[in-house]
C-alpha cells in the first residue's frame, strides 16, 4: 500500500438501488475539484467473472471499457463524472477473486498451504484494491462495495476493507449510504432502518465515518442529530441526499451540505484555494433544468419487462447520452420507452411514431421483438423521422434496407435465421469456432477499436466539427469507439447494398468491417447506425458528436 494514499469505502444500507454509484461518483467529482487525483472502483459481489453474461432486465446495462472488460453500469457513471476513461483494474467481482485464488492454488502458488477465505481470499481483494490505486497514479481511491450491508455475498469485501483500515487507520474512511423512508400513512421521515443498517455494519467490526441519508426529502437538523447520536458520529457527518431531478445536481447538493470539506478534514488533506464548486459543473446542472423546448425521443427496445415495472437501466448510457446532447443545445429531453413487441403484435400502431422527434433502436441480442423493430425502422425511413441505430439497431437497419430497397427478399441476420437466403448480417470466421465450443463469456468483439471515416458523410461532418471529440490526429479520419457484439455486416453483400443507396461511412482500417451506415442528408434528415456503442463515450461535459447530430436533426424535425 503506497504511503499516504487515501481509501474511501462506500457501502449501502437498508435496500439495494439506494444510490451508492451516484454517491461514489459525486464524491470522486468533489475531491477532484478540490485538487485530489481520484480513482473510482466498483466491487460486485456476484460470482460472475464479469458482467457480460448478466441479464440486463435484472442487473441493468452492461458497460464496456476501452480494454473490452464488461462491467456494471456504475463504471459508466464513474467515467461520466470524472470525465475520463478508467482501466480494467477498477472493476472486481467475487468471480474474479475466487477464480484468481483457485487458479493460483492449482498452480501451487500457495506452496502447499491450506487455502482459506481468511487470509487468502481477503488478501486477494485487498491486493486488487491497492493495485488499482497504483495503476491509476491517484491520491484517493473511492471503492463502492455492491449490495447491502447484511448480505452474505459482500461480507468478504467489507472484511478486506476492515483489514486495510486496521493496517492504515489514518488513511481509510467508511461512508454508509442508507435509505430513510417517509411512509405516506405516517408523514414522517423514519431513521430506524438506517440505524439498524449502521448497527449491522458495526457487527462486521466497522464504524462508518460518514452517513449519507437517501430519502425523498432533505434531512432536517433533528434527524441529523438523532442519527449522529445513535450511529456514534457528529451530526455534521450526516449528509442529506434528497431525491433530485438530475443526478448531476448531487455533487452540488453534497457540497452545500459540507461533504467536500468534511472528507478533506477526515482524510487530513489540505484544502486548495479558490472556488470550491466547479463553474463548469454548475453550468451543466443549470442546463439540465433550463431547456428552452422539449425534444421527444422514442427508444424502441425489449429490455423493459420486469414484472409490472419498467427497467430503463438496461439502456442507461443511451439515456444519459441523449441528455448530454440536449443539455448542450439548450433543449429538454423527454425519453419514452416503446416495447418493440407491441409494434410486432400491432398493439401499438406505427403511426404513433409521428409523435416523436426521433427514434432510437439500441443494442440487444436475440429474436424477441425483432419483427417489431424492423417495422419501426422501415416506417421511420419512409416517413423521414430521424433514426439512430446502435449496434443491433444498425444491423437491423441494414437488414431492413437490404429487404425493402436492395431487393434481397428474406434478408436477415444469421443470429435469428441461420438458413436465411441472404445473410446480410453474419458471424465472422473468427467467431464461429468460439461459438461451436460454447465459449460465450468475454469472447465478443469488445472494447475500443479504430474506425476510418469517409469524407463528405454525415458521420465525418459530425466528428470533424465537434469540439468535444478529438480525432486521433489533426485532420485525421481515424476515430476510436467501443464495441460489444459478435455479428457483422457480411462483406459479400456490401457492393449490392451500397449500390441501392446505403452508405457505409465508417470502416475498420483494413476495410473489412462496416462500422457506420447512413443515408445521405439529401435522402433523409438523419438515418444512421453505428456498429459500435457511442453512448459509452458520451460524457456530461463532452457530449458525443453523433448523438449531437441526431438531437440536432430531431429538434429540426420537431420544429
Amino acid at each position: 500500500m503506497r504511503k499516504g494514499h487515501k481509501y474511501i469505502f462506500v457501502v449501502g444500507g437498508v435496500m439495494s438501488g439506494v444510490g451508492k454509484g451516484v454517491a461514489s461518483s459525486s464524491i470522486g467529482r468533489l475531491l477532484e475539484e478540490k485538487g485530489s487525483i481520484v480513482n473510482l472502483m466498483k466491487v460486485d459481489p456476484y460470482l460472475n467473472v464479469d458482467a457480460g453474461t448478466m441479464n440486463p432486465t435484472e442487473h441493468g446495462e452492461v458497460f464496456v471499457l476501452d480494454s473490452g472488460l464488461e462491467t456494471d453500469q456504475d463504471m459508466g457513471n464513474y467515467e461520466r463524472f470524472l470525465n475520463r476513461s478508467l482501466g480494467p483494474e477498477n472493476y472486481m467481482t467475487s468471480g474474479m477473486v475466487y477464480k484468481a485464488v483457485i487458479d493460483r492454488e492449482r498452480n501451487l502458488g500457495y506452496r502447499g498451504k491450506c487455502v482459506e477465505a481468511i487470509p487468502h481470499v481477503r488478501d486477494e481483494i485487498a491486493e486488487r484494491i491497492v493495485r488499482a490505486a497504483e495503476a491509476s497514479h491517484s491520491t484517493v481511491s473511492v471503492i463502492e462495495i455492491g449490495g447491502t450491508v447484511g448480505d452474505f455475498q459482500n461480507a468478504m469485501f467489507i472484511e478486506a476493507a476492515r483489514y486495510l483500515k486496521l493496517q492504515h487507520p489514518d488513511d481509510v474512511l467508511f461512508v454508509m449510504v442508507a435509505y430513510l423512508p417517509v411512509p405516506k400513512s405516517i408523514g414522517e421521515m423514519k431513521t430506524r432502518p438506517a440505524q439498524h443498517a449502521m448497527q449491522m455494519l458495526n457487527s462486521y467490526g466497522v464504524q462508518a465515518d460518514i452517513l449519507i441519508g437517501r430519502s425523498e426529502l432533505p434531512l432536517d437538523d433533528k434527524r441529523k442529530e438523532k442519527l449522529g447520536i445513535s450511529c456514534n458520529m457528529h451530526p455534521e457527518a450526516v449528509i442529506s441526499a434528497p431525491d433530485v431531478d438530475s443526478i448531476y445536481d448531487v455533487p452540488l447538493n453534497f457540497e452545500k451540505d459540507g461533504l467536500g470539506k468534511l472528507l478533506l478534514k477526515l482524510l487530513n488533506i489540505p484544502e486548495k484555494d479558490g472556488d470550491e464548486t466547479p463553474k463548469e459543473w454548475k453550468a451543466l446542472a443549470a442546463r439540465a433544468h433550463n431547456g428552452s423546448r422539449t425534444v421527444d425521443i422514442a427508444v424502441v427496445g425489449k429490455y423493459f419487462d420486469t414484472g409490472d415495472f419498467v427497467l430503463s437501466d438496461a439502456y442507461l448510457s443511451v439515456i444519459e447520452a441523449i441528455k448530454f446532447s440536449c443539455f448542450a443545445q439548450g433543449l429538454k429531453p423527454k425519453v419514452s420507452w416503446l416495447n418493440s413487441k407491441d409494434f410486432q403484435t400491432g398493439t401499438t400502431p406505427l403511426s404513433e411514431l409521428k409523435k416523436y422527434s426521433g427514434v432510437i433502436v439500441p443494442g440487444g441480442f436475440g429474436e424477441t421483438g425483432i419483427d417489431g423493430k424492423l417495422k419501426v425502422i422501415e416506417y421511420v425511413r419512409k416517413e423521414k423521422i430521424p433514426y439512430f441505430g446502435l449496434c443491433y439497431g444498425m444491423q437491423l437497419m441494414v437488414v431492413e434496407y437490404a429487404r425493402n430497397v436492395a431487393g434481397l427478399a428474406g434478408a436477415h441476420t444469421t443470429e435469428i435465421d441461420a438458413d436465411t437466403k441472404h445473410p446480410v448480417i453474419a458471424v465472422m470466421e473468427s467467431q464461429k469456432k468460439i461459438l461451436k465450443e460454447g465459449h460465450y463469456g468475454g469472447t465478443m468483439r469488445l472494447g475500443a477499436y479504430p474506425c476510418v471515416l469517409t469524407e463528405g458523410t454525415v458521420a465525418f461532418d459530425a466528428y470533424s466539427s465537434s469540439e468535444n471529440y478529438k480525432l486521433e490526429t489533426k485532420n485525421s479520419k481515424l476515430i476510436s469507439e467501443r464495441h460489444r457484439h459478435r455479428y457483422e455486416v457480411n462483406p459479400k453483400y456490401i457492393p449490392q447494398i451500397e449500390k441501392a443507396g446505403l452508405v457505409f461511412s465508417g470502416r475498420s482500417p483494413d476495410g473489412v468491417l462496416m462500422e457506420i451506415a447512413e443515408l445521405p442528408k439529401s435522402e433523409h434528415p438523419f438515418f444512421l447506425g453505428t456498429q459500435f456503442h457511442p453512448e459509452f463515450l458520451a460524457r456530461p461535459l463532452n457530449p458525443h458528436p453523433i448523438f449531437d447530430e441526431f438531437i440536432r436533426a430531431a429538434a429540426a424535425y420537431k420544429k
